[in-house]
């Protein structure tokens, strides 16, 4: 089922930034919409990751910020409003996995406030910045890459699962409002996927579905405009 009664997106007009696109999910999705003909940006905190993807794929737009980071937000809207005017699609895609559980927290603070930020602060400002000018374009579109552990909590990575049951809810209580716009509100919800997903301290994401296998079967249902 359509998630609203608009026709399926213009993928060739569209302008696309995929937060933590330099790798994994976001930089496979960004490979299926620069084959849509679509304009792609993608963005990172680390530059190194940044510049593979462009090597690999030359027609993509980098950006390098952090996303965790409230003023480097603002920033990264204020370029792409500036240089691509006619932005319509955001996929919220950057994310960390810290396999740390309470009782075994060692780390201070900070770290437990970063998987916060990047999972649910980001993904929710950057729609609230994007909005006003989302309304103005013909068509748009977020897309929020949560995750299966949005339903089936883990004792391994409690924070995380926790973040992304708050990203869903989040997504399903404000479709209601976005339903009566121009924009629409998609939510990503991968299975495990073989990714760099982690951090300092975890292992990379090394047991799942083949990322590439998994970006193509879920592009095909963005393509029918079936993403859910």
């Amino acid at each position: 089922m359509s998630l609203s009664p608009l026709s399926p997106m213009d993928l060739h007009a569209a302008v696309v930034c995929i937060t933590g696109g330099g790798s994994g999910i976001g930089l496979g999705l960004a490979e299926e919409f620069l084959k849509a003909g679509s304009t792609v940006i993608i963005t990172g905190r680390r530059q190194g990751p940044l510049e593979d993807a462009k090597k690999k794929l030359s027609k993509l737009h980098t950006f390098q910020g952090d996303v965790s980071d409230i003023e480097s937000r603002q920033k990264l809207v204020a370029w792409l409003l500036e240089n691509f005017p006619k932005l319509n699609i955001l996929v919220n895609n950057a994310g960390i996995q810290r396999r740390v559980t309470a009782a075994e927290e060692t780390d201070d603070w900070s770290e437990r406030a970063l998987e916060l930020k990047i999972n649910i602060e980001a993904p929710v400002h950057l729609m609230h910045l994007l909005t006003p000018h989302f309304r103005k374009q013909p068509e748009a579109c977020f897309m929020n890459v949560t995750s299966g552990l949005a339903f089936l909590p883990t004792a391994f990575a409690p924070l995380y699962g926790a973040t992304k049951a708050a990203m869903h809810s989040f997504i399903m209580s404000s479709r209601y409002a976005y339903e009566k716009t121009n924009i629409r509100l998609v939510e990503i919800c991968p299975p495990a996927v073989k990714t760099n997903l982690g951090d300092k301290n975890s292992r990379n994401h090394d047991y799942g579905e083949p990322c590439n296998e998994y970006g193509l079967e879920y592009w095909m249902r963005i393509y029918q405009d079936q993403p859910d």
